[in-house]
């Protein structure tokens, strides 16, 4: 069973050629397929030779980015990653041990954000149980999934906000997903730019919202007023 890894990514030249390397040696094996949205910081041409391929998407969308990358993979299993993750030691005997059961359509990992502030509980623990209830997972968690699967759920769909929970969705009705209690290293700069309890209130509200049917447009009305914002105020202040 080999695994593809695919990451989606847009200006990520501070990290890319660490977060590679970091990768390389803890799969060995892996294919390794980045999927540039259309970088002006030269991170397609940084990746170049520390992955199997580099691909330059059609269009700057996580879901396109994503989907390309799956056309292009070889692998029997999917594993669809930031490229601000750092994935646990031994994750492919991990991975290769949850799809052992051929009635295991997928799964993910559990994430871990720095020890504080405190208000990272929230979303490395609480939001973690209150997701296996709502049947939500995003991106961070690093969602894998059979190839076939990944064709019976229809990809990733083109939407402007979680598009992750949606294929995780999709995924759950294809058959069943187990989580591994192994932990991706999450890393904060989001929350440190926009502020952490800022953003951690927001998901959790965006989360509620969409449990109850908002429409994805509406909350990605909601997550730019929130927190793009936010984040470009904290840039011009720099």
């Amino acid at each position: 069973m080999r695994v593809s890894i695919i990451i989606p990514v847009l200006n990520e030249a501070a990290l890319i050629r660490s977060f590679l390397s970091n990768l390389r040696e803890r799969t060995p094996g892996a294919e390794i397929i980045v999927v540039d949205g259309g970088s002006s910081d030269g991170t397609e041409r940084l990746a170049e030779g520390f992955c199997d391929r580099v691909i330059r998407s059609a269009e700057q969308s996580r879901a396109a980015q994503m989907n390309a990358g799956a056309e292009m993979a070889s692998g029997d299993v999917f594993w669809f990653l930031h490229a601000d993750a750092e994935v646990p030691q031994e994750c492919l005997n991990e991975i290769a041990c949850i799809m052992r059961d051929p009635k295991v359509t997928g799964g993910f990992f559990r994430i871990r954000l720095p020890t504080v502030p405190a208000v990272y509980r929230l979303t490395d623990t609480f939001a973690h149980y209150a997701g296996l209830l709502l049947g939500m997972r995003c991106g961070d968690h690093g969602i894998f999934c059979r190839r076939t699967a990944f064709v019976d759920a229809g990809r990733f769909p083109n939407v402007p906000l979680m598009e992750d929970v949606e294929f995780f969705r999709r995924l759950l009705r294809c058959g069943r997903i187990v989580h591994s209690d192994k932990c991706i290293g999450a890393n904060a700069r989001r929350y440190e730019a926009v502020g952490p309890t800022r953003l951690t209130l927001a998901y959790g509200l965006i989360a509620m919202l969409y449990a109850f049917g908002v429409p994805l447009s509406k909350l990605s009305q909601i997550y730019q007023r929130t927190c793009c914002a936010a984040k470009r105020a904290t840039f011009r202040e720099r």
